[in-house]
């Protein structure tokens, strides 16, 4: 199986579906997706806690665990790395890394830069060869500043951070700025209409995520379903047999 890093290709990004659940990421994988994220509000959700909440490190920890079992490279997101101790931080990257995981996501959340590194550095140092996807917030978070993004963006990669993440960023000499900036693999968020994956390619884009939209999208789709069924209406999409979704699944022993 190819590399989590070698997946990286500036000018020639990486798709990656996120997903929240086993069933959905057996699926994708039998599609051929080479590699897999996660998803934090989707996990999340489905425990019924928020959105990468300490409260939900576990569950994330036994999905990971249960996709690292399929055909395809997995990454995690791990939001804040559910703890403000780099030490803590680090451990659990090394459970993963031990497990199987190819690569973690590690979000700033417009916190301290120093502190964020921190953690980056302690991952690196227990897992070397995990991928770590350094997430920066400023324009996610609603403080757009492409010069700010590109500082904590390199003190990250000063850490040890073998890619930058800034979901949000869509300005397209912006992007172009970072991507020469920070010489790793550059992640974008898809935008639909804003960022796509061949304008990122064109841009020198390294990866592009679909975050929570999947989960997202899973979500309308029920409710239009429902909605069909009730209304005596044309279901909105076609599914997947029963006995094609059983088939992905482990058997049972």
């Amino acid at each position: 199986m190819t590399s989590f890093a070698a997946l990286h290709r500036p000018g020639s990004p990486l798709l990656l579906p996120n997903v929240w659940e086993f069933g959905t990421a057996a699926f994708l994988a039998a599609q051929g997706f080479p590699a897999l994220g996660t998803t934090s509000l989707g996990v999340s959700a489905a425990e019924g806690e928020p959105d990468g909440a300490p409260s939900s490190k576990e569950a994330t920890v036994r999905l990971a665990r249960r996709l690292t079992g399929l055909d395809t490279l997995i990454s995690v997101d791990l939001a804040d790395g559910f703890s403000e101790d780099p030490g803590e931080v680090g451990a659990l990257a090394a459970e993963l890394a031990e497990a199987g995981v190819a690569g973690i996501n590690l979000e700033d959340a417009l916190g301290d830069p120093v502190r964020h590194a921190a953690k980056i550095a302690a991952v690196k140092e227990r897992a070397p060869g995990l991928f770590v996807n350094a997430r920066t917030d400023t324009h996610w978070l609603g403080e757009p500043d492409i010069g700010t993004a590109i500082d904590r963006s390199l003190s990250y990669v000063d850490a040890g951070a073998d890619g930058v993440f800034v979901p949000g960023l869509a300005e397209p000499a912006d992007v172009v700025r970072l991507v020469k900036a920070v010489r790793v693999p550059v992640n974008l968020l898809f935008l639909p209409g804003k960022v796509t994956v061949a304008r990122a390619a064109e841009l020198g884009v390294a990866r592009v995520s679909l975050g929570s939209l999947p989960y997202r999208m899973a979500l309308a789709a029920t409710l239009r379903t429902v909605e069909a069924v009730r209304d005596g209406g044309e279901l909105p999409l076609a599914p997947p047999s029963y006995a094609d979704v059983a088939a992905l699944l482990p058997e049972s022993h």
